[in-house]
């Protein structure tokens, strides 16, 4: 009885150390990483760290599990069969997955994975099913003019004209700051969140050349002639006028009183 007692107990202790090494932020890694061809290490990842949601075949969950998974959550996620490598390859650059909570707001962060757990789980990801690959925009071919049109008529509404992101209704909209060409590609073909996803129909591959210029612009504007302010519009540069008015009107008033008890 000692020897099975030992033997339970050990086990045990086996199937708890793993758990007590995983990172507070839940992700999972296998010990032999480095040994595993991509593919490998992109289904251990995949049943590690997303499988909670997404389904252990990638067909997603429903409904909220009963049991919880990886980073203690309950999965609830939609399927990722057809999805490609272009959604899989935004979400987790962007740090936008994995969340802490289903109920969370995906928003950028620094992401979780390395490169390569990246493209491995990009791999598995894509290999669930035909989709969409990863884009390769070139903003070079595009036009800064058509893209100032464009943007303004598609994306100015939530992230302002100049991409410094805001708030709609039960959202928050990111800035634009740090994304880059291929993310802002991948947001415009899949709508992350509440964004709305736009076909090639709606916005042509040349175009979109021309957006993703213009959002390159607008990280870095040349801010000729003047202060920027933030560039976020006149609200800002109002304000400065009134404040340096202001204080031009208060020392004319001065200057006017020490004339007057002179």
């Amino acid at each position: 009885m000692a020897r099975v007692a030992l033997a339970i107990l050990t086990v045990c202790l086996a199937l708890v150390a793993p758990a007590a090494a995983q990172p507070p932020q839940g992700i999972v890694r296998p010990e032999n990483e480095d040994r595993l061809s991509l593919r490998e290490l992109g289904e251990q990842l995949y049943a590690g760290n997303c499988s909670t949601c997404h389904g252990i075949d990638g067909r997603g969950v429903t409904s909220p599990a009963s049991e919880r998974g990886a980073g203690n959550i309950k999965g609830r996620g939609p399927s990722l069969r057809g999805v490609g490598a272009l959604a899989a390859d935004f979400y987790l650059r962007t740090g936008y997955m994995p969340l802490g909570s289903v109920h969370e707001q995906p928003k950028r962060s620094r992401p979780l994975f390395d490169d390569r757990e990246i493209r491995a789980l990009v791999d598995y990801v894509a290999s669930l099913g035909d989709g969409p690959p990863i884009p390769q925009p070139a903003p070079q071919d595009g036009s800064l003019s058509e893209g100032l049109l464009l943007f303004t008529e598609h994306c100015a509404g939530c992230h302002q004209v100049v991409a410094q992101g805001g708030t709609a209704i039960g959202a928050r909209v990111p800035p634009l700051e740090d994304s880059t060409a291929t993310q802002v590609a991948q947001a415009v073909r899949i709508g992350p969140y509440v964004m709305p996803r736009f076909s090639k129909k709606d916005i042509t591959d040349s175009e979109l050349n021309s957006i993703v210029r213009y959002v390159q612009y607008a990280q870095h504007p040349d801010d000729r002639g003047g202060w920027g302010i933030g560039n976020i519009g006149p609200i800002p540069e109002g304000m400065v006028t009134w404040f340096i008015a202001a204080a031009l009107f208060l020392a004319f008033c001065m200057i006017i009183g020490q004339r007057l008890r002179a």
